[in-house]
């Protein structure tokens, strides 16, 4: 009986063993290293093109050399090329902070777009079609996620423990933090791939535009890797302060823009371009309305009432809600109130979009009506197009959004960052592209960066400014698609040196 028990009781244990054994093997885990190569053919501008893509993931170290944490990225490189030395590398990055790069990758730059109509709302069925319009004819594109986004993820240390909270927040979570690890990471995809002789530009889109402003200095000075140009799509403050009168001035000018586009202005001013209509609002901001706040509480009351006349004609609300709000209106006001009478509300990111609340009072919107839009279209569509068209299979979920908060935003000298980058590269350029109808990081605040980038004025030709008929993701709607791809080629073009061209002023 004794010999039939210790059978049973030694089944019973390599039972145990097996299922923890298969329930090893079937958990949800990274592979730090690897990747996924395909080839495909397009056609952009009405030209073939051939390329290949790489899925795959590549492993971000500490300073002893054991992986913390595996970014999973997306390389394209035109196949029907012979000199790849010469050929542009574009870096490209989405913002959040803890969004996945995965927006522009399928929506701007990269060989597929989403499905969706000429203005960017959603289309059923689900998924991607050929970009037309993609730079990838021009250059090679590395779309890459930070930690815990898409499918990169932190990694368990030398003990076999995921980090804490706080450590992972130092090693990844915050501005300096996430520049650091990521400068190192390039530096690494960049030797990988036999890249270092190549031109390189980085692109960042709202929150990416912080993270590469400081990645050109950090590139510089910690890995000695110089850039030839940052793109900076619909820029957040990168570390260049616009509060007090400047801040409530500059919303102004999108005001006007999302009041136009649904034709709550005066007939006068919904009869010009609006190209000509936000010139004669920003100059009335910068030369009115901005010295009009700066007198806050002491202005006389005829001139409060006559900026209250202006402010009202320009912005579609009424004299009386400008009155009441000191002349100061938020955002979260403006989306819930332009369009009270028809009891819909406007989008954040882009005002084009419309919403329904369960009331008409309030002073906020109930929700983002762009952003579950773009929901509609983006979530399934990458999910589809990485399994089953570039054939990356993996079961961990990819992440649009991730956990990477509370984000350490101390310290953020990004933005003057970027200026001593350009300082110490003359190679080094700058391009700003924005949506006119984007509330979240209005084109004005763009603009506004883009003159006090630069105090000296000595590098000013050096930054443009490039303004579209849409919100934050201007490429969704297909006109600023194809207008914002070739904004970014002459980009390139025109910052690639000539043979022989030193750098030096």
């Amino acid at each position: 009986m004794k010999i039939i028990t210790l059978f049973s009781n030694l089944l019973w244990i390599v039972s145990v063993l097996l299922a923890w054994q298969v329930q090893a093997e079937n958990e949800r885990k990274l592979v730090v290293d690897a990747l996924q190569t395909s080839k495909h053919v397009t056609q952009i501008n009405g030209k073939k093109v051939k390329y290949t893509a790489t899925t795959g993931t590549q492993p971000v170290w500490d300073k002893e050399g054991h992986p913390t944490a595996s970014l999973f990225y997306t390389y394209y490189q035109r196949s029907d090329v012979e000199n790849h030395a010469k050929r542009p590398l574009l870096i490209s990055f989405n913002g959040g902070p803890g969004s996945a790069s995965v927006w522009m990758h399928v929506a701007y730059t990269g060989p597929k777009v989403i499905n969706v109509d000429d203005e960017g709302y959603p289309l059923q069925p689900y998924g991607v079609k050929i970009n037309d319009y993609s730079i990838l004819d021009k250059a090679d594109i590395v779309f890459v996620n930070p930690v815990n986004t898409g499918y990169s993820r932190v990694l368990p240390n030398k003990e076999g423990k995921i980090p804490t909270k706080d450590q992972q927040k130092k090693m990844f979570f915050g501005v300096n933090a996430d520049i650091n690890y990521l400068a190192e990471w390039i530096t690494t995809f960049v030797s990988r791939n036999n890249r270092w002789r190549s031109p390189k530009y980085l692109i960042g889109e709202s929150y990416g535009t912080t993270r590469v402003s400081g990645l050109a200095l950090a590139l510089q000075q910690q890995q000695w890797m110089y850039i030839n140009g940052v793109i900076l799509v619909s820029p957040t403050d990168i570390g260049i302060k616009r509060d007090g009168p400047v801040k409530i001035a500059n919303r102004l000018p999108y005001f006007a823009a999302a009041a136009w586009y649904h034709q709550a202005l005066s007939s006068d001013l919904q009869q010009q371009e609006l190209t000509e209509l936000l010139a004669e609002v920003e100059k009335f901001t910068v030369n009115t309305y901005l010295p009009a706040l700066a007198k806050g509480g002491f202005i006389s009351t005829p001139q409060k009432m006559d900026i209250a006349r202006k402010v009202s004609k320009y912005s579609g609300l009424s004299t009386e809600d400008i009155l009441a709000n000191n002349l100061d209106i938020n955002n979260n006001f403006f989306w819930k109130t332009l369009l009270k009478d028809r009891k819909q509300t406007i989008g954040r990111l882009d005002s084009r979009y419309l919403g329904i609340d369960k009331k008409v009072a309030g002073s906020r919107p109930d929700y983002n009506a762009e952003l579950t839009s773009w929901l509609h279209s983006f979530t399934p569509a990458i999910n589809y197009y990485l399994r089953e068209e570039l054939n990356y299979k993996t079961d961990i979920k990819y992440n649009m959004f991730g956990d990477v908060h509370p984000w350490d935003r101390t310290n953020n000298k990004t933005g003057e960052n970027l200026r001593l980058a350009m300082a110490q590269n003359p190679y080094l350029n700058v391009m700003i592209q924005s949506g006119y109808f984007d509330g979240a990081t209005n084109y004005f605040d763009a603009k506004y960066t883009m003159w006090q980038l630069d105090p000296s004025s000595q590098m000013r030709d050096r930054l443009s400014f490039k303004g579209y008929h849409s919100g934050h993701m201007m490429y969704l709607r297909k006109e600023d698609l194809q207008q914002a791809n070739e904004d970014i080629r002459d980009f390139i073009n025109k910052t690639l040196p000539s043979e022989n061209q030193a750098a030096k002023y």
